[in-house]
Order: C-alpha cells, then structure tokens, then sequence
C-alpha cells in the first residue's frame, strides 16, 4: 500500500522511545522505538500500542516521549543574500 494516501488523509510519520522497566530487573530501564504513520496530537495507534503494552506485556512503562512531523509539507522560499555572475 502506498503511504501517500494517508498522508494526504493528516497521517505524520510518529516515533516514540519508549522507556521500560526490565522485568526481571526493575531497576533497570530499556529502550524501546516505535515508528509507525498516526494521527497527530491524539496519536490513537500509539495509544492502542501502549494499551497492548499495558495489558500483555511485562516490562512496567516508565516514560514515553514522541515526536511527529509531517511528509508532506509546502515548499520553503529562501532569498539569496547574494548575486554572482560568471563571464
């Protein structure tokens, strides 16, 4: 499936690290990276993999920090401070 179209639908690439506590060592804290095209700013398959996580799995969520931006973007009109020309 193309991912041009859910662009277009308002869909931005989003990634989250995720910080776990090890299960077998709670002291210790994991990484973990999801990356995935969602909906920005209420993120619902971040939420639905959270909420997995939540449910299913064993390593306790510490912290959770995104970042989004859209594919897509109108194009940046720069001036040149400077003309030069070659003879």
């Amino acid at each position: 499936m193309s991912k041009l179209a859910p662009q277009l639908n308002g869909y931005r690439l989003t990634t989250a690290e995720i910080l776990y506590h090890l299960p077998d060592h709670p002291g210790l804290l994991q990484t973990y990276v999801w990356q995935e095209y969602d909906l920005a700013p209420r993120y619902p398959g971040l939420r639905k993999f959270l909420d997995f996580w939540q449910r299913s799995l064993e390593g306790r969520l510490h912290s959770v920090t995104v970042g989004s931006t859209g594919l897509i973007q109108p194009g940046e009109i720069r001036h040149a401070d400077i003309s030069l020309s070659l003879h």
